[in-house]
């Protein structure tokens, strides 16, 4: 890759996994009635065509990665399960008052934290108390994330069984340089202990997610990850640029400083060099920062055109609503989205007064929802048009004279009220994104609040 392009392109910039992005959000004309109205008309279009998206968030990890960005909550103490569970049930509940006839589950994901912190009775606890409040989907999809080292073949058995077929994993890196600073021991045995056990109880999708870009990191580390990665062929790669935010209150990116991190260069050669050894493999890149077997269902999507990006990340199939249960968890009703207290004992008061958790959140106004969807296609099929009148925004003109210089750079090409990215571009798909966000550019932030596009 051009070392010029690394420079002139490496921002801070969003990932868009929503648009408007969450400091963009409206927050101050937000209110919960609003939100419950959005959701019960999306709801109701969507239900029996698609049926709905379901995230669970389980806070609880026993240590703390210093990498990681996510809400957590770090705790040995096992009795925090059953509290935390009974409450998720109980906001569903809530949520159900709302929506008129029964679910229809296309999806459901368990996040964390560390969902394999629980124990195989409570996750039965939780899943079972979904199931019968729901119908399911023809070809629904449910998912976790285990972690390689507490992840036991109960655990792997019990969800099975409850419906589950993909699994992620997450690795990060081999190298125990790396692994000490990301405080991440985790051993290449254990992950592939975890992975044959997956594989053999009847998982049809497995997935890995290894990170570039973290501190102490070279190319050589990434090669030999990748290479032992090859050894165990999961069906989806998560290839993740680290994102660096250790502004964010909350945030367990501690133990290291920035001077510690690859510089933009470096860690696109990583990128770069894992990249081909993963197409070398027979992985095929999906979208930004993925790569999945043709035998994948994400892959699958993505030829297809079905491919859809959340607040889960990419997906392979479109719902127009999701909703996040748990503390932090973000729910889209597609006109509008909300997010939990991040607080566990906040979230246990708020749920004891049968009030949905909400604390903050954004209504999309026409404008959004146009520039939602050309972000969409952008990040989901690398193209975008507006031959339909009904897709030009007021600053149409200004976006293409942004992505001119970008078509000088040979990162997109414009055909006839059309655009698409190159595969010189695509590495670069968040600054394509980010000469659609009028948001963005109306007003550049004045402080941090992104990570580095590259």
């Amino acid at each position: 890759m051009c070392k010029s392009l690394v420079q002139k392109y490496n921002v801070a910039g969003p990932r868009y996994t929503s648009y408007p992005t969450v400091p963009y959000w409206d927050d101050a004309s937000f209110l919960l009635k609003k939100w419950k109205e959005s959701l019960s008309i999306s709801f109701s279009e969507s239900n029996i065509s698609e049926g709905i998206s379901l995230y669970i968030h389980l806070p609880f990890c026993e240590s703390m990665c210093t990498f990681c960005g996510c809400n957590k909550r770090i705790t040995k103490r096992h009795n925090v399960e059953e509290p935390y569970i009974k409450s998720v049930l109980k906001e569903w509940s809530l949520y159900l008052e709302l929506l008129t006839g029964r679910p229809k589950i296309k999806e459901l994901h368990i996040g964390g934290g560390t969902p394999t912190f629980f124990s195989s009775e409570n996750l039965v606890l939780l899943i079972k108390g979904i199931l019968r409040t729901v119908n399911l989907a023809d070809d629904y999809e449910f998912s976790f994330e285990g972690h390689p080292n507490n992840t036991t073949k109960e655990h792997l058995r019990t969800l099975y069984n409850l419906g589950f077929t993909r699994v992620s994993f997450g690795v990060q890196d081999y190298n125990e340089t790396v692994q000490k600073a990301i405080h991440r021991i985790q051993p290449f045995e254990n992950v592939k202990q975890a992975t044959l056990a997956a594989r053999e109880i009847g998982y049809t999708s497995i997935g890995h997610d290894i990170i570039f870009g973290l501190p102490f990191q070279t190319v050589a580390h990434v090669s030999k990850t990748i290479e032992l990665t090859k050894e165990l062929m999961p069906d989806r790669i998560a290839f993740y640029s680290y994102a660096h935010v250790p502004w964010i209150k909350g945030n367990g990116q501690r133990g290291y400083s920035e001077t510690n991190l690859p510089s933009g260069a470096s860690k696109r050669s990583q990128y770069e060099v894992g990249k081909a050894l993963l197409n070398q493999a027979g992985y095929h890149e999906v979208g930004m920062d993925h790569f999945a077997l043709e035998s994948d269902s994400l892959y699958k999507a993505m030829i297809t055109h079905k491919l859809h990006r959340n607040f889960m990340g990419y997906t392979a199939s479109k719902t127009q609503v999701m909703i996040g249960l748990g503390v932090s968890s973000i729910s889209d009703s597609w006109y509008g989205f909300s997010q939990n207290v991040k607080g566990i004992e906040d979230y246990y008061h708020l749920i004891e007064q049968n009030i949905i958790p909400v604390y903050r959140g954004h209504m999309l106004t026409k404008e959004d929802l146009i520039v939602r969807q050309h972000i969409l296609n952008l990040m989901c099929h690398f193209e975008t048009s507006w031959t339909n009148q009904s897709f030009i925004i007021d600053e149409l003109n200004e976006i293409v004279f942004k992505l001119k210089e970008m078509e000088a750079d040979g990162l997109v090409i414009f055909e006839k009220e059309s655009i698409k990215i190159t595969q010189k571009g695509q590495p670069y798909v968040r600054n394509v994104c980010m000469a659609f966000d009028v948001l963005l550019q109306r007003r550049q932030p004045k402080t941090r609040l992104f990570s580095m596009t590259v």
